[in-house]
């Protein structure tokens, strides 16, 4: 199987996005209710993970130029 894009996707469990974000787990499952922040991926009937590369994007976004949040 290959991949499309051509480059590598790495996907990482709830406790990576929390360490990543600072954001609690209660906070990420809301801010994607919302809209506001990456779906996981379904791996299994009871398993999800995050696309490494979507998370970071997410967090880049919320720094200002300036280096300080919004």
């Amino acid at each position: 199987m290959t991949n499309p894009c051509d480059c590598d996707i790495r996907l990482i469990r709830i406790d990576e996005v929390i360490e990543i974000t600072g954001l609690s787990r209660a906070a990420v499952y809301r801010m994607i209710q919302k809209g506001e922040f990456p779906r996981q991926v379904r791996l299994s009937v009871r398993s999800s993970a995050w696309v490494l590369q979507e998370v970071r994007e997410w967090a880049f976004s919320r720094v200002s130029p300036t280096g300080l949040v919004d």
